[in-house]
């Protein structure tokens, strides 16, 4: 009685054998083909074939140690400056010591942002310029792969906030009632930051040699250091007034309220659990940009302390601090796009969009008290 069942999925496991065989046939004939080729001919054409296939192999194991290997990530980096021993706000004199030359106090913003861009393009290497990175996956943008594109994501998204803070150490933090001149090495700083973020050594728009990406953000960050020299040495400005602070804090919140908009449409549109190939993109966007924001805010409480003390924004500030924290603390294996009510594959966007509209949040109530 049970034979016919027996030989019917002795059938069925038959055939699914036989298929697989065939798919496997059909992806190693290809390499056996081109094995029984390279075996026919003579070692003049074999050596350089051999040297570019070992090439190969040796750089695509570097860009995958690169995209795998994450140096210096740690969210939690900004407590090695100590920012709560600071008693003076950035660019006043601090006591005389024995005499000695005058110095005024080095802005923690500054320092900050300029080790973000160490660590983007000389702790780790920048993988939006690398050359494997810009071919993609056998012509298919890596982007819209599943793997090897979190930390060009995460680069990203810290990029995006150190060229915001560039822009306004130019526009808003350092010149005094925007009247004085503009500080030389922190306009070129901003200018260098502005590079487009996937310059590899040559390109075809515009075609030609380029300068790569990596080299550019580290003269900006040379940029940024030789300001802070000038501001310890009492030779430059900032300008840590009440209004400079609101302007900053108001582009912030905008910025964010760009990113929780672009998680939002991707949450809504695309929601296939795992199966979103650009959700890990935009998560680590956004982890990206909050890790910098957050490494940032924490120096602008130290350079602004006076102002935050007068206004008593210290709690909430503190509180704003708190909350990229706990959005810091959100890291998942695997990111998964699904159903806001799904319990088997979670929304990993709307999760990390719900903590930034809670820092953008603050971020406008702090606005609105400095505003009164």
């Amino acid at each position: 009685m049970l034979q016919p069942i027996i030989a019917f999925f002795e059938r069925v496991f038959r055939a699914i054998g036989r298929g697989l065989g065939l798919v496997v046939a059909w992806l190693v004939w290809p390499f056996l083909a081109a094995h029984g080729w390279y075996a026919g001919r003579s070692w003049l054409i074999r050596a350089p074939i051999a040297l570019f296939l070992l090439l190969l192999v040796g750089l695509y194991g570097y860009f995958i140690w690169q995209t795998q290997v994450w140096s210096g990530f740690n969210p939690k980096f900004v407590d090695q400056y100590a920012l709560a021993d600071r008693k003076l706000s950035a660019g006043v004199e601090k006591p005389a010591v024995n005499g000695g030359a005058k110095t005024c106090q080095r802005s923690a913003i500054v320092d900050v942002t300029a080790d973000l861009i160490d660590n983007n393009v000389n702790q780790n290497a920048w993988i939006s310029s690398m050359l494997l990175y810009k071919l993609g996956f056998f012509g298919v943008d890596w982007d819209h792969t599943p793997f090897l594109d979190n930390k060009a994501s995460f680069q990203r998204g810290v990029n995006e906030a150190v060229r915001r803070t560039t822009v306004e150490l130019v526009d808003t933090l350092v010149r005094m009632r925007g009247t004085s001149a503009i500080n030389n090495n922190l306009q070129s700083a901003r200018s260098k930051m502005q590079y487009d973020e996937g310059n590899w050594y040559f390109g075809f728009s515009p075609f030609g040699f380029l300068q790569a990406t990596p080299s550019q953000y580290r003269a900006a960050m040379n940029d940024l250091r030789a300001f802070n020299t000038e501001l310890e040495s009492c030779t430059a400005t900032f300008d840590t007034r009440a209004d400079n602070l609101m302007t900053f804090v108001d582009r912030v919140a905008n910025s964010l309220g760009g990113t929780s908009a672009m998680l939002k449409d991707r949450a809504e549109q695309h929601a296939n659990g795992w199966f979103d190939t650009r959700a890990d993109d935009r998560f680590w966007f956004a982890y990206g940009q909050l890790y910098g924001y957050y490494a940032i805010l924490s120096a602008v409480r130290a350079d602004f302390d006076q102002v935050l003390n007068e206004r008593n924004l210290k709690p909430i500030w503190n509180e704003t601090l708190k909350q990229f924290q706990s959005a810091l603390n959100v890291q998942p294996a695997i990111i998964s796009n699904g159903r806001e009510d799904g319990w088997i594959m979670p929304n990993h966007l709307s999760t990390m969009g719900f903590y930034i509209l809670r820092v953008r949040s603050n971020l406008v109530e702090v606005r609105s008290v400095i505003d009164r």
